[in-house]
């Protein structure tokens, strides 16, 4: 029961730790993980490959 318990507090630690820009500063988000919006790739030509057209015929 230690073991669960500590656990969940430390799990509980990281998620308010990872979400400390949402939980306190007002209008945080997190930062966007996605190709498009990265300025750095985008100067590379560096594009999503999701946005790819994938057309087999």
């Amino acid at each position: 029961m230690k073991v669960f318990l500590l656990s969940i507090l430390i799990i509980a630690l990281c998620v308010l730790l990872l979400g400390v820009k949402i939980f306190f500063v007002r209008g945080g988000r997190f930062p966007s993980g996605h190709v498009h919006s990265s300025p750095a790739l985008r100067r590379r030509g560096i594009s999503c490959a999701s946005g790819i057209d994938h057309d087999d015929n």
